[in-house]
Parts: C-alpha cells; sequence; structure tokens
C-alpha cells in the first residue's frame, strides 16, 4: 500500500468519527475500543471491562511468579468465551503449551485433584505398546484428563500457538500473522508475546542494507514502540510478558516498573503496567509477627500491582492464589488486605 495511502487513512475529522459512532450505535454495536476480559474479575474491574483495543499492557516480575501461566490462563479465558487469541511463544514450544492447557482444563473440571502436569508428561511420553493410544487413551483413569482433552478440542481453532524465535520473528512478522487470522477467520485475536525483551528488533530503515548493531536499551525501545504502534494500527490489544532486570533481582526489594529490563520507554509506551511479587517477600513484618499462621499461607499467594492505568485506576494492589500444580492460578482474587512494604522481609 502506498505511504500517501496509508497517511491519509489514518487522518480523520471529529465529524467523521462521530459519524462513524453513530453508524455503529444504529445497529445496537457498542462504540468504541473493544474490550477482551482477562476472567479474573478483580482485575476486569480495574480495567473497566478488562483489556482494550489499541492499548499495550506489560506484565512483569522475577522468574517463577507464574507470568506465563497468567498469561495462558487468560489466553484460555477467552477462547472459552468465543475470543480468538495468538500467542506468540518466545519460551515454550507447541506441545508444552498444550500439556499446561490440559493440566489448567483438567483442574477447571476435577479441582485440585485433576491430573497434574508431570503425568501428563508421563503419559504421553512412555510406550504404550501396540495399540498406540491416542491422547484420551493415554489420560483415561486421570482426575479430568479425557474431559480437558474434550474441552481443548471444543476450542483449539480459536487459539493461534506460533514458535516465535529471537531471531526472525520481529514485529512485522507479528503484524502480518496477526492481519492473516484476521483474513482468514474474520475475528481479531487477542495478542499475547511471552515475552518481549526477546522479540527481534528490526534495524531503522535507513540502516537495513547494512549491520546494525543496537544497544539493548535501544532495542527494546525499538519493540516496545513497534508493538504499542501495532496495537493502535491494527485495534488489537496486546499483552506482553516481561523480564527483571538483573539488579532488580539481585536487590532485597519490591519489583516496581523501574525494575523491568529495558529502557525508560517501557513504562511510557505502556498503557497498562502489571508488577507480580510474592506475597510474603512485600508484605509489612507485623502482619507475620502477631499470626505465625500467615508465613505459611502468603507463601502461596501473588501480588498483582496495577502500576499504570492510562485508561483508569492505578496505584492498585491485588492478590490471586497460586495453584502452580495445576497451571492456574484462582480467578476469584481480591484487593490485598494487608500492609505492603518495598523492602522485603527476609533478604537473601
Amino acid at each position: 500500500m502506498p505511504e500517501a495511502t496509508t497517511q491519509t487513512e489514518r487522518l480523520k475529522t471529529l465529524r467523521a468519527v462521530l459519524e462513524a459512532t453513530n453508524e455503529v450505535l444504529s445497529v445496537d454495536e457498542p462504540a468504541g475500543a473493544r474490550v477482551w476480559p482477562s476472567g479474573f474479575a478483580q482485575l476486569d474491574s480495574v480495567l473497566t471491562g478488562g483489556f482494550r483495543a489499541g492499548e499495550l499492557a506489560l506484565l512483569g516480575g522475577g522468574p517463577g511468579l507464574g507470568k506465563t501461566t497468567f498469561a495462558l490462563q487468560v489466553a484460555r479465558n477467552l477462547v472459552t468465551s468465543g475470543h480468538s487469541v495468538v500467542f506468540f511463544s518466545f519460551e515454550h514450544d507447541y506441545h508444552s503449551l498444550m500439556e499446561r492447557l490440559i493440566v489448567m482444563e483438567a483442574a477447571e473440571i476435577a479441582g485440585a485433584s485433576a491430573v497434574r502436569l508431570p503425568e501428563v508428561r508421563q503419559a504421553f511420553r512412555i510406550s504404550q505398546g501396540p495399540d498406540r493410544m491416542m491422547m484420551e487413551g493415554r489420560l483415561y483413569g486421570t482426575q479430568g484428563g479425557v474431559e480437558a482433552v474434550e474441552a481443548l478440542e471444543g476450542y483449539c481453532d480459536l487459539l493461534y500457538l506460533h514458535r516465535s524465535s529471537g531471531a526472525q520473528t520481529d514485529v512485522d512478522v507479528m503484524r502480518s500473522t496477526i492481519e492473516a487470522i484476521r483474513e482468514r477467520t474474520g475475528r481479531t485475536p487477542f495478542v499475547v508475546v511471552d515475552y518481549l525483551q526477546k522479540v527481534k528488533a528490526a534495524a531503522p530503515p535507513g540502516e537495513r542494507r547494512r549491520s546494525v548493531q543496537l544497544s539493548e536499551e535501544d532495542r527494546i525501545t525499538v519493540v516496545v514502540e513497534g508493538l504499542k504502534d501495532m496495537s493502535l494500527d491494527l485495534a488489537v490489544a496486546v499483552l506482553a510478558l516481561v523480564a527483571v532486570d538483573k539488579s532488580g533481582l539481585a536487590a532485597a526489594s519490591r519489583t516496581r516498573v523501574r525494575d523491568l529490563r529495558g529502557s525508560s520507554a517501557l513504562a511510557h509506551e505502556a498503557d497498562i503496567v502489571l508488577i507480580l511479587n510474592h506475597k510474603f517477600d512485600v508484605v509489612a513484618r507485623h502482619h507475620l509477627m502477631f499470626n505465625t499462621g500467615n508465613a505459611e499461607q502468603f507463601h502461596h499467594w501473588v501480588v498483582m500491582s496495577i502500576e499504570k492505568n492510562r485508561n483508569g485506576v492505578d496505584d492498585v494492589d491485588l492478590e490471586f492464589r497460586k495453584r502452580f500444580e495445576n497451571a492456574r492460578f484462582d480467578t476469584d482474587g481480591g484487593r490485598v488486605a494487608e500492609e505492603l512494604v518495598d523492602d522485603r522481609i527476609f533478604k537473601e
């Protein structure tokens, strides 16, 4: 498409916006940005319904806090509600994501006693003899395993898994993938990027004919700006996972947006910034001193802090129960009642 046409399409009078809105409302369709609910009621309440088209949301936190688990659970919640999702995975292959979804779905069906990830992996690994049983047969007798596979078959055409590569997958690849899904299905997918720092940064247009080595900060700036532009241009919601800087991991303090690995552009470009911390690490000491039972309980929870929310309330701390043995979180979390601190209670 010629550049002049692209620039013309970007320009609209306010009258055109008003008329387009009235046209949509006249056929009883919702106007404004499309919303994708996360399925976590407390988070959706703070985000006024969920993630919105044209917005870039970042989910940051140290290793082992469940960033991928949360993102995959949001994807699962969306496809079970009839939405489509594309999951750009730089960390896990297709089979690993499928196994996690089976375990997650089994827990939705059978509760805490549902089949767990080691059992699923073992069932798919061991030889089944001459019968060569399919997935349902291999999971027969497990709690919720067979039903989970059947549930996946019900929404599998709505979830697109992209095995992404730091050497090949840049924002342009993501754009073309999203556009291909939209052309094929007529649906605009919710977009997950796992994770942002592994996205290939395309060199500036004038530099693409020669090798250009970008600094880490410049590379991440290019990527986050590209993701934000993509969310606006394609009217999609993007949830990008973000790693924490090494200095942030080493410090005995609560992880904040400033600790995300890369440039200040992360905080500037993002519309929403969600930060995960272990609750035990950030709760004030007096909650442990006067009730020793709290210490064990706090280990089972994560705190999700909404540190930035461009179109709503921020500085909100939510908590969700970890169910990592079931590859999921409890969705019915709440607001943190205890006082939180920036310095960790126990320092390594």
